[in-house]
Order: structure tokens, then sequence, then C-alpha cells
């Protein structure tokens, strides 16, 4: 009689293989190469409408409580920091100083999670001592939270 069986893990589950990337993340590389791609065709004759058309339009794209949320930082950024550019960053709205992202936004739905993010780069300018947050959950703009943001964009932006 031969042996079929075929062994499995010492756990006794099957595990499934890593494959690297989820397919959110594979999506959002590609948005990444499109992105690159649309900002070099444009080259020399990019504008700053350039990147706000983009940037608006993938909101647009958006569920309802992300467009809402996202149609609020791009309002609080525009007024907070009018000094930094809107483009797409990974295929999320970002805002970037002398072509490097500050600060960007990324929609719950993008990557399947509860809350959508607003997060900043290490361009940012909001180093406190040794430890501080980047990347902050985000439900919803209250006037206590929208306050909170604006105060975050503008050290930021520096």
């Amino acid at each position: 009689m031969t042996n079929t069986r075929q062994s499995t893990p010492s756990s006794g589950t099957a595990e499934k293989k890593f494959d690297g990337f989820t397919a959110e993340e594979r999506e959002a590389m590609r948005e990444h190469a499109r992105d690159l791609k649309t900002t070099a065709r444009r080259g020399a004759r990019a504008t700053r409408a350039d990147g706000e058309s983009d940037v608006l339009a993938k909101i647009a794209t958006m569920d309802d409580a992300d467009r809402a949320l996202a149609e609020g930082i791009h309002r609080i950024v525009a007024v907070a920091a009018p000094d930094l550019a809107p483009k797409l960053w990974y295929g999320m709205p970002a805002y970037a100083r002398n072509g490097k992202v500050v600060c960007f936004f990324q929609s719950a739905q993008k990557f399947k999670s509860r809350y959508a993010t607003i997060g900043f780069s290490d361009q940012a300018h909001l180093d406190e001592g040794t430890l501080w947050p980047t990347t902050y959950a985000l439900r919803e703009l209250t006037d206590e939270t929208e306050a909170r943001v604006v105060e975050l964009v503008r050290r930021a932006a520096g």
C-alpha cells in the first residue's frame, strides 16, 4: 500500500504561501508607474493645475466616506500649505515640495482597511524628540480633528 497522504505543517493547519505583495499593493505600484509615466510625458510643460486635476479626478473615484475625507484634506492642504503641489503618489492624493511628497491621503477603500489615513513622509517637518507619529487614522473630519490636521499640515510644510 502506498502512502498518498501529504505532509502538513506541524501546527496541523494548512498555511497560505506568502506571495510577496497583496493585490492592492501590486495595484498601487502599477498606479505609481502610470503616475510617473504621465509626469514624464508632461515634462517641462507640466503645471500645478495638472496635478490638481489628477488629484481631484482620483478623489472623485472614491466611495462617499473616503471622498468626503479626501476633499476635506485637499481643502485643508490648499489653505494651510499653499506651497505644496498636489500630485498622485501610488494612486493616492499627495502634496509635494520640490517634487518630493510631504503628506498624502490614503482611502480606507484602497487597502480594504477600516479607516482612511493621512500620512507624512520624511520630508515633513514633524520631528519631535526621538519618536513621533507619521500616519494618523482618520474616520471623520470634526472641527477638532480638522484643527489638528491643519496644525500638522502647517508644521509638515515648514
